[in-house]
């Protein structure tokens, strides 16, 4: 009999201004098993705008990742979430952006374990779908097993039910732009290992510096999921081998022309609701990544500006006369 395979056994992480609701429709192309995110949506922003999650929830096994300190409004905005149909409402305790700190949330809360458990256990409270975070393995000087284990412990205790770690603490209140807080410092996937190991029944995902299938493999050792962003939208076609290797389902088209193809009708869709073409397409330019002819494909669509303002489709249609697949 086949194991059954946890959905959140393989994650695209959520990364602002770039897993917007058509990179989201581009990675289900080729994907079909992976869990997906929400941008980071900040719970503010959804009670001024509710039509936001209705508008975000345009595929299957999506998770909401929402921001904020609130327990009531958060608590609010996950039985909206829920009702809409989303899989995972996912509290963002990782962002060390100077706009997350000023505003306190973020990966600025891991200095604020009440808070964040309140946050939790409002939300906990409020849904039945479950209640998970993201976050790092610190922050600033509290770095230490022993500061991880008794904010993960204490979660778990307010109703989390799963954490995505970053395997880097955050660097907080410095001169340090967000760019470089996904780079340093040094990446500690032992002291992830060492949270699953003490604590068996709850499921931990790692995330941070991963690219390639093999590393998802040797992860997926230690902890119950892996979590990747970056390389992903660097590099997308490795999506493509996900499903086969990872939940053992039928694999997807490693053709990359047919994928992009496969989109026109969507883009088509979207260019006559107004949404501007290089903003459907940019998510999918990477797919030829390593592929000869990637660089004049998208120099290109690049070199078209006047096209891409009229929002024609021919521009995506010629640029792909460049690509050379053997």
């Amino acid at each position: 009999m086949k194991k059954n395979i946890p959905y959140f056994r393989f994650e695209i992480a959520p990364m602002l201004k770039k897993t917007n609701k058509h990179c989201r429709y581009f990675y289900r192309k080729l994907t079909k098993k992976s869990l997906l995110y929400t941008e980071m949506i900040h719970c503010n922003f959804i009670k001024k705008n509710p039509i936001i999650l209705l508008e975000n929830k345009n595929i299957d096994n999506i998770v909401l990742q929402i921001a904020g300190n609130k327990p009531k409004l958060l608590s609010l905005c996950a039985k909206q979430a829920e009702k809409i149909g989303y899989k995972e409402i996912n509290l963002n305790l990782g962002c060390p952006s100077l706009r997350s700190q000023k505003n306190n949330f973020g990966a600025c809360l891991m200095h604020h374990p009440l808070i964040v458990s309140d946050c939790i256990k409002s939300m906990s409270d409020s849904v039945s779908i479950p209640i998970t975070v993201k976050m790092r393995i610190g922050i600033n000087n509290d770095d230490n097993y022993d500061f991880l284990h008794k904010f993960i412990d204490l979660l778990i205790n307010s109703g989390c039910s799963r954490f995505i770690i970053h395997a880097r603490k955050a660097l907080l209140y410095k001169k340090i732009n967000t760019r470089k807080n996904l780079i340093i410092p040094k990446l500690n996937y032992k002291i992830i290992y060492k949270i699953k190991y003490n604590f068996p029944n709850i499921k931990i995902s790692i995330n941070g510096g991963i690219k390639t299938l093999l590393d998802i493999k040797k992860h997926l050792k230690y902890v119950d999921g892996v979590m990747i962003g970056r390389e992903i939208f660097k590099n997308p076609m490795i999506l493509t081998d996900i499903d086969k290797y990872i939940y053992h389902t039928k694999s997807i088209s490693k053709n990359p022309i047919i994928i992009v193809k496969s989109m026109f009708s969507y883009i088509e869709k979207e260019l006559k609701k107004g949404i501007p073409l290089i903003t459907i397409i940019t998510p999918l330019l990477n797919i030829f990544y390593g592929v000869h002819g990637s660089h004049n494909f998208k120099n290109f669509i690049f070199n078209k500006k006047k096209i891409l303002k009229k929002n024609n489709l021919d521009v995506l249609k010629k640029a792909l006369s460049f690509i050379k697949i053997k």
